[in-house]
């Protein structure tokens, strides 16, 4: 069965003033739209048709450029969608709390590491917080282009809590070249709840 796009969980505008309205339809209708038919294509008729996203993901390595960059950017856009939301929790809780307390030294520290690895990703790519495949660890690492931790290819390997797209059409219509004002705003729409649903899944 082909791949679809899935409609965004909330209105486009709902993430306004920080993201704004007009990117999130062109983010969302053209740009993963676009990753959804060439990932289409690119499988169709081939040995890839019918796996999983997840399958497609982590054998990376092993798949055509086009799958790996459009089942990527598929899968990506698909779980930063779902990190997001229009009624933010401001801060973590809980255990996600206590973990991100006991890697990182407290929240405003980890808050500067995470825009670090957004900021210093040279082009475009993704920042990610991971629990390191090989350590258990909480990891704040970054991945180009639409690659992610779960692919084979990866430089540190792990399962995605949280990740944000710094690639230029994400942010570049609201906040121009300033990379670093979009990552600070970011933490005015992080979904914390559906964070630590996957901190829950992944070491439970």
């Amino acid at each position: 069965m082909a791949f679809t796009l899935a409609p965004l969980p909330y209105d486009y505008n709902a993430l306004e003033p920080y993201i704004d309205t007009l990117t999130m339809q062109i983010h969302h209708d053209k740009h993963h739209q676009a990753y959804v038919d060439n990932l289409n294509k690119a499988i169709n008729g081939t040995a890839n048709e019918g796996k999983t996203i997840e399958e497609l993901v982590e054998a990376a390595g092993s798949i055509s450029p086009a799958v790996r960059n459009n089942g990527g950017g598929h899968w990506n856009h698909t779980f930063f969608w779902e990190s997001l939301s229009n009624n933010p929790d401001g801060t973590p809780t809980g255990k996600m709390a206590d973990h991100i307390n006991a890697e990182f030294g407290s929240f405003d520290s980890f808050k500067e590491k995470f825009e670090q690895a957004g900021l210093t990703r040279f082009g475009s790519g993704w920042a990610w917080l991971i629990i390191n495949k090989d350590s258990g660890k909480f990891e704040i690492t970054s991945t180009p282009n639409q690659d992610n931790p779960l692919m084979d290819v990866a430089e540190v390997k792990g399962t995605p809590l949280l990740g944000i797209d710094v690639w230029e059409h994400a942010y570049y219509l609201k906040y121009q070249n300033k990379r670093a004002d979009y990552l600070k705003n970011f933490w005015n729409v992080v979904n914390w709840d559906k964070v630590e649903d996957r901190r829950h899944k992944a070491i439970k």
